[in-house]
């Protein structure tokens, strides 16, 4: 195997844990309603999931273990990741909150401060701040 094979099958594997991971998160109260639905559709094509990996996901999104970043900078980065999907995702409306609530939670953060980092995090990726940014203005909004 080569090492652009080696790459190549990495990012592939890590685009599929991402992708189960999401589903995971939206399954959890055991349904995708059809808004979800229609993210996962975007999302796979985002990541380019197969119709097959899709549909094997989506059979048992619980298949697939969720490792939550450890590190809180690793949760940021994933965060302004996630933020920048659901929030580019326009027809979810006032449902971007509901998910991005979700994701922050299965992130790591806790639930007593949630809303407020999901609101920040979405009037951020609002004013389009890149990641550097997006961390900083994280880290310091207490301030």
């Amino acid at each position: 195997m080569s090492i652009a094979d080696l790459f190549d099958s990495e990012f592939k594997s890590r685009m599929k844990g991402r992708f189960s991971a999401v589903a995971r998160v939206l399954f959890a109260d055991g349904k995708f309603d059809e808004d979800e639905k229609l993210f996962l559709d975007k999302l796979a094509v985002k990541l380019e999931i197969s119709d097959q990996e899709y549909e094997e996901i989506l059979e048992n999104p619980l298949k697939y273990e969720l490792n939550p970043p450890y590190l809180y900078i690793e949760r940021l980065e994933s965060l302004y990741n996630i933020a920048r999907v659901v929030h580019h995702d326009h027809h979810l409306g006032d449902k971007q909150e509901t998910l991005l609530r979700k994701f922050a939670i299965a992130l790591g953060f806790t639930v007593s401060n949630v809303d407020y980092i999901v609101n920040k995090a979405l009037i951020l990726i609002d004013k389009k701040v890149d990641l550097e940014t997006f961390i900083f203005e994280m880290k310091n909004m207490n301030r």
